[in-house]
């Protein structure tokens, strides 16, 4: 007997199952809005070097704050103050004709920077001057976040084989919440950036452990739709986030804001069962039946579970449970898998670039950054819906390469606008979110179902999930050295691949 038999008795997908989909739904509130938190507490503000080193005596008592700039603070080209200079002594003269400094001497920012605080009040670049000479660390926060996502997701994968879905699980909530609470009370940069690193560290197992533990219990009738169902997690997680982000300026009690939801779902969550198929193939064999026993009540099927024995749960064993250990090197074993692997591998990289090329970047649209983050999200819910009623009848593959298509032609048409249209190219953006964020959804489903069961979470720890990380330590450096341009050519080698 096959496990999927005694799950279409207990009927695979009762109130038990929703009840594990809703734990794990809500489980998964806090991801999205670690992963987009440095939209928000990693911005750059306005900013122009503090003068006061300038106003020696008192000199600018009679002067306004914009006459104080004019005398102290150099132009640039776009007519904006300079950000990262200062004159070494006033240029009182300029007050009569502020253009007239070309041979004026200036220095570095002698003590500081002000901050113009009208949208964030403080961020993490405020708070430590991650400008100018220091831009650079301002950028390897979000690196080092994904540094940790990026191994504890294959740290989780292989910990919850070894020890159980539900332990690692419990335990990813309860040390993301430590370290998420811990980071907001961060007194150095440096312990800043540490924090955050165990804080993706962690956060990865709630990613990855709470999608396997909900397709464990799920028939394979409900799959497709439990997977769009958990993509749809991510985006209520990320509208609600922008939400929570308009309210909570403050880059401390924005973090702790994020992280709050995790006591109540490490205390409702106590409540979650093991996967039965994880017991039945490591001899557990009571543990699960009780487990069985607990979803046949609660689906109202105890007529089936009486006939199961918990002696019987050791036939399924002979079938369901592996003859040796699989590892990455499975994966390139044969030519089939090698291309598998190389072509799946580029996809990911390719769809996941568009993602989160678009996802991370929130500035210079018509909307603020609060309603662009928002719209962002919005977007996701009839793209996801759509998709779960076009899947079968237009093809994982046609849905792929179509919506990436799509996604091209939409950066593409805005990298042509000039950037005073910002209403048509917030528009052409926010569509193309959409059907990039339709792409991704659909990779995730169709990975799953190209790959072997024995090593299919082998393949979801490891490269596809890790050449997405790498894409997102490389992003931010890409982003800013190719512009929209880079998003794009992933587009077009990705539809040349496929």
């Amino acid at each position: 007997m096959r496990f999927e038999s005694v799950l279409a008795g207990i009927n695979g997908f009762g109130r038990f199952q929703k009840m594990i989909l809703a734990m794990c739904f809500f489980g998964r509130f806090s991801i999205p809005c670690h992963f987009m938190l440095n939209n928000f507490i990693a911005d750059v503000p306005a900013h122009h070097c503090d003068f006061s080193s300038l106003d020696v005596g008192g000199v600018f008592r009679n002067l306004s704050m914009a006459e104080k700039l004019v005398v102290s603070i150099p132009v640039q080209e776009d007519g904006t103050p300079s950000s990262c200079r200062m004159f070494s002594e006033p240029q009182y003269h300029l007050l009569q004709n502020s253009s007239n400094f070309t041979d004026a001497r200036t220095v570095p920012c002698q003590t500081g920077w002000v901050y113009d605080n009208t949208t964030l009040r403080s961020t993490v670049t405020s708070q430590w001057d991650l400008v100018c000479e220091r831009r650079g660390k301002n950028k390897a926060t979000a690196t080092i976040f994904f540094i940790g996502a990026m191994i504890g997701t294959v740290t989780s994968g292989s910990l919850s084989d070894r020890f159980g879905r539900r332990i690692i699980i419990l335990l990813s909530y309860v040390s993301t919440m430590l370290f998420g609470f811990a980071s907001a009370l961060s007194t150095s940069y440096v312990m800043f950036v540490v924090l955050r690193f165990f804080t993706g560290f962690c956060i990865s197992g709630i990613l990855i452990i709470a999608a396997t533990l909900t397709v464990e219990w799920v028939d394979i009738e409900h799959r497709k739709l439990v997977g769009v169902i958990d993509s749809l997690a991510w985006t209520f997680g990320s509208a609600v986030f922008a939400g929570i982000a308009y309210l909570v300026t403050d880059w401390r009690w924005l973090t702790v804001s994020v992280t709050s939801p995790l006591i109540l779902i490490l205390i409702t969550s106590w409540w979650l069962p093991e996967s039965a198929r994880w017991l039945i193939a490591n001899g557990k064999h009571e543990q699960a039946h009780m487990y069985l026993k607990r979803c046949a009540q609660m689906n109202k099927a105890e007529n089936f579970i009486d006939v199961i024995k918990t002696e019987t749960l050791s036939d399924i064993v002979v079938t369901e449970k592996k003859d040796r250990t699989y590892s990455l090197l499975d994966l390139i074993r044969t030519p089939k898998m090698r291309r598998l692997a190389l072509s799946t591998g580029l996809l990911w990289f390719c769809v996941s670039t568009t993602y989160f090329s678009i996802s991370f970047h929130i500035t210079g649209f018509w909307l603020d950054i609060y309603f662009t983050q928002f719209a962002y999200s919005l977007i996701e819910i009839p793209t996801k819906i759509a998709l779960y009623f076009l899947l079968d009848k237009i093809g994982r593959r046609s849905t792929v390469v179509g919506t990436q298509l799509i996604v091209a032609i939409c950066l593409g048409i805005n990298i042509l606008l000039p950037k005073d249209m910002s209403l048509v190219i917030t528009v052409i953006a926010v569509i193309g979110k959409g059907f990039s964020s339709a792409g991704f959804a659909t990779l995730v489903l169709y990975t799953a179902e190209l790959y072997p069961t024995v090593v299919r979470l082998v393949w979801a720890t490891t490269p596809s999930m890790v050449e997405l990380e790498q894409l997102w330590l490389l992003l931010f450096s890409y982003w800013m050295r190719y512009g929209r341009s880079y998003p794009r050519l992933c587009c077009a080698v990705q539809l040349y691949w496929g």
